[in-house]
């Protein structure tokens, strides 16, 4: 092979790597975790939380926001632990008393629970705490 093949072939090989690396996942949005839908019969109790895999989160269909690392690793946690739950449709039934509702919708399913529900799992209680940490800090809302 001549030296300026080999250059060639050289200079091939790295545009090949580099437009690859590119097109990899270059632009592309990341994934949603999950969506939680909150309702209730408190002021500022309706919510609509979109959380991402990268960190960010959009409270009421608003602007993505960057979250703390620490709520990004919560939020992965929760995902993992309502997956399971959310390919069985999983819905408690509110209580007597109940003053908000959650329908939390992932990749292939979803799940229901007010904030009184009877038996639920704690990822339940670390979804609804949150969802009020994020919507009261980086998306700035009252609740």
């Amino acid at each position: 092979m001549t030296r300026a093949r080999a250059a060639a072939a050289g200079v091939l090989a790295v545009l090949a790597v580099a437009l690859g690396g590119a097109a990899c996942g270059a632009g592309a949005p990341a994934r949603d975790l999950f969506l939680v839908q909150r309702s209730g019969t408190i002021p500022g109790a309706r919510l609509a939380l979109r959380v991402t895999d990268d960190g960010r989160a959009s409270c009421n269909r608003g602007p993505l926001v960057d979250i703390t690392s620490a709520q990004l690793i919560t939020a992965r946690e929760i995902e993992r632990d309502l997956e399971p739950l959310a390919k069985r449709r999983f819905a408690l039934r509110p209580g007597g008393a109940s003053v908000l509702r959650y329908r939390v919708v992932l990749e292939d399913g979803s799940v229901r629970f007010a904030d009184d529900s009877r038996g639920q799992p704690p990822a339940l209680f670390r979804l609804a705490k949150l969802a009020r940490d994020v919507a009261r800090g980086p998306c700035r809302l009252a609740r």
